[in-house]
Order: structure tokens, then sequence, then C-alpha cells
């Protein structure tokens, strides 16, 4: 997987974090929609969080070809 196709996913997950900020009802977040909004905020920021793990060891393992 390119650079390039990571930062679009990365890009698109934040855009589903947005959207489902807006399904939310702040008055009670754990009841019927707002719940299933709130578990898509989180695989969103989980779906970021290993993209950046996985630019972070394509950084890594760049290095440690160059040096062999």
């Amino acid at each position: 997987m390119n650079r390039t196709l990571t930062i679009i996913l990365i890009i698109l997950a934040l855009g589903l974090i947005a959207y489902n900020v807006t399904l939310v009802d702040f008055g009670n977040p754990l009841q019927g929609d707002s719940t299933i909004a709130l578990i898509g905020i989180l695989a969103s920021l989980c779906a970021i969080v290993l993209l950046l793990i996985y630019i972070t060891s394509k950084k890594i393992q760049k290095k440690i070809n160059e040096d062999n």
C-alpha cells in the first residue's frame, strides 16, 4: 500500500468521524443512534491509529534497508 492510499484512507476516516459527530445526541449519548455513532467514531479513530502505525513501520523498514 503506497503513501497516497494511506493518506486517502486517513482522510476518509476523518470524514466518517465528522459525520458521526453530527449524529450524536449530546443530551443522551448512550441511547439509540447516538450509541452507533459513538461506535463509528471509535472505529474510525482505531483505523487512523492503525494507519499511522503502518506509516511508521514503513519508515522504520526503509531506514533498516538503507543501513544494510
